[in-house]
C-alpha cells in the first residue's frame, strides 16, 4: 500500500494535517492512530508556539514524520513562493527530509477558499524551478490539472469539495476525468484528493475512483470523537485502495442472481 511521491516513500496513503485540534496532545494521538507517515503543516498559519509557551514540533515524531509543509493561507504566487523558501529553511534547520517538498496553496478568494488555477500555475513554475517537488492543491478541473503536470508538478491534488466544507466529492466525474488526463502514459503519476472530505466513506469513495491517496485535516480534527475518526479514515484509505484493485463489478439495470440457475441439485418431497 505505499505510494512513491517524487523521492517521497509514503509507506501510508493518507495524508494528515496538524490544524484545529483542541489541544497537542489529542494531534499527536491522532497522527498516530491515523497510520500516516507524512504530515502537513501550514507554515504561514501554524503557531509552532503556543499560548502556554509549548512548541508544535515537540508533539512530532520527527524520526518519525516527514513533515510537508504547505502554503496555506496565501492568495498571490509571490507570497506562496516566499512562504515555500521559509518552510524550507525551517525544515533544513530541523534536519528533516520533507525540505525538498511543498504542498502549493495560492487561494482565489477568502469565503470559498477555491484555488486561483492562474497564480497556482505561475507558483508551480517558480518553484520547479527553484528545485522544490511541488505538491499542487487545485480545483478537480482537468485542463487545469494537466497544465499542472506539465509544468513539472510532482502530484496534482484536486480538491473534492471546498476546503473544510465536509461535503465530500461533489463531482466524482470530473475527478475521473482527471485521473485519466494525468495518468495517460503515465499510470504511475499520483493523483491526491485534497479538501472536502468529511467522513470514512468519503475517502474510500476516493480511493475507488482510483485516486492515489487522499489529504485532510478538519474531519479528523473537527470530528465529535477525532481519535476514533483517525482510526477510522485509515481503514477507509485501506478498503478503498483493495476494492480499487480488485475491481468492482460493473453496475446493471436489472438483477442478476447469485446463485447459479443451471445444474442446482432437486430434491424430491418424501
Amino acid at each position: 500500500m505505499s505510494l512513491q511521491l517524487g523521492t517521497h516513500t509514503l509507506t501510508s496513503r493518507l495524508i494528515v494535517g496538524t490544524g484545529k485540534y483542541a489541544t497537542y496532545e489529542l494531534m499527536k494521538d491522532c497522527l498516530e492512530e491515523s497510520g500516516s507517515n507524512v504530515i502537513t503543516v501550514a507554515v504561514r498559519r501554524e503557531r509552532l508556539v503556543d499560548a502556554e509557551g509549548r512548541n508544535i514540533l515537540d508533539y512530532i515524531d520527527l524520526a518519525k514524520y516527514t513533515i510537508l509543509p504547505n502554503t496555506a493561507g496565501c492568495f498571490d504566487a509571490e507570497d506562496a513562493v516566499r512562504v515555500a523558501r521559509l518552510g524550507r529553511e525551517i525544515l533544513e534547520g530541523l534536519d528533516n527530509p520533507g525540505a525538498n517538498w511543498v504542498k502549493i496553496e495560492v487561494l482565489g478568494d477568502k469565503r470559498t477558499l477555491l484555488p486561483d488555477p492562474v497564480g497556482t500555475l505561475k507558483a508551480t513554475e517558480q518553484l520547479v524551478k527553484d528545485g522544490f517537488q511541488v505538491l499542487c492543491y487545485t480545483t478537480d478541473d482537468p485542463i487545469t490539472a494537466k497544465r499542472l503536470k506539465d509544468a513539472g508538478a510532482t502530484s496534482v491534488m484536486p480538491a473534492g469539495s471546498p476546503i473544510g466544507s465536509g461535503q465530500g466529492i461533489l463531482n466524482p466525474n470530473n475527478i475521473r476525468i482527471c485521473l485519466e488526463y494525468l495518468k495517460e502514459g503515465d499510470p504511475s503519476y499520483p493523483v491526491i484528493v485534497d479538501a472536502g472530505v468529511g467522513t470514512a466513506s468519503d475517502v474510500a469513495g476516493a480511493m475507488e475512483l482510483g485516486c492515489d491517496g487522499v489529504l485532510l485535516n478538519t474531519a479528523i480534527a473537527g470530528a465529535t470523537d477525532p481519535l476514533k475518526m483517525a482510526s477510522a479514515m485509515k481503514h477507509a484509505c485501506l478498503a478503498g485502495r483493495e476494492a480499487f484493485e480488485a475491481g468492482r463489478i460493473p453496475k446493471k439495470l436489472y438483477a442478476t442472481a447469485s446463485s447459479p440457475e443451471d445444474g442446482v441439485i432437486g430434491f424430491e418431497r418424501t
